[in-house]
């Protein structure tokens, strides 16, 4: 399987320019790419103080309605991060959105970093669907710290875990160290989008990333703006499991419980 990884830089509030660079990628991506991945709040920048509402997209929005169709037109799936707004306020959302299914599949970040605490909402649950044959889960940035969640996905079978990343400096090395103990830890590929460039008064650091099942680091980027595409060996999979499998190793059981809905799986908080 082929996918990017759209290390951009965004412009906070600028809607317009964010989504017209995403849907240029979608265009100008090769004809073999299946999956291009995306910063955390691409389309619509960070909150901030002052800018919360006034940045925030809803769900069914005309932006995630053009990005929609460009997918189905492309033949090529997006995780793309974006402040959303509903009835129960705003939240960091990444969602995943696929030629078969339109929005497929929608994370609200659960672990915010102490900036946002005041100006969003916390999401309360992770979830994975099935895409092309694999298990596809989200995290968002911060979320990637903590093994909790990582592993949560894990249990509900996942076979490539999309992070979309604001990361900034001086956490670049963080960032690194975690990707590949997560993708080890459960044995699925990490495919990791980070905002390149200043922005929010921060200098992003970039180094996005494909991590194996075992933990290697099969890329890095430099901090630059980049569009990079690369290689799933879906082999990595069985072969990163069959000596053993830390899923079925594990005596420790996470607190939280499973749920199906459709096609999707969810581990609720």
């Amino acid at each position: 399987m082929q996918i990017a990884l759209a290390q951009l830089a965004g412009r906070e509030g600028d809607i317009a320019y964010n989504l017209s660079r995403t849907l240029a990628c979608l265009r100008d991506a090769d004809a073999e790419t299946s999956l291009i991945v995306f910063p955390e709040t691409h389309l619509t920048g960070f909150a901030e103080p002052g800018h919360v509402e006034d940045r925030a997209l809803a769900l069914e929005g005309p932006e995630l309605n053009a990005l929609v169709t460009a997918s189905r037109e492309q033949d090529t799936a997006l995780a793309v991060g974006f402040l959303e707004r509903d009835a129960e306020g705003v939240f960091n959302t990444t969602v995943l959105i696929t030629p078969e299914d339109g929005i497929a599949l929608r994370y609200r970040k659960a672990h915010l970093w102490p900036d946002e605490r005041q100006l969003v909402g916390e999401g309360h649950r992770v979830g994975c669907v099935e895409w092309r044959g694999l298990q596809v889960g989200l995290l968002i940035c911060y979320d990637l710290e903590f093994p909790e969640p990582a592993r949560a996905l894990g249990q509900l079978g996942c076979d490539l875990l999309l992070v979309t990343n604001g990361n900034m400096d001086p956490y670049g090395p963080v960032h690194a160290r975690a990707a590949q103990a997560r993708a080890q830890d459960n044995h699925y590929f990490l495919a990791m989008t980070n905002r390149a460039g200043e922005g929010a008064g921060l200098t992003f650091a970039g180094e996005s990333a494909l991590v194996a099942p075992d933990g290697e680091t099969l890329f890095r980027a430099e901090r630059e703006e980049s569009v990079t595409t690369l290689q799933l060996d879906l082999q990595c999979l069985p072969a990163a499991r069959r000596d053993y499998d830390y899923q079925q190793d594990c005596r420790i059981g996470l607190q939280g419980r499973r749920e199906d809905i459709g096609r999707g799986r969810y581990w609720h908080f």
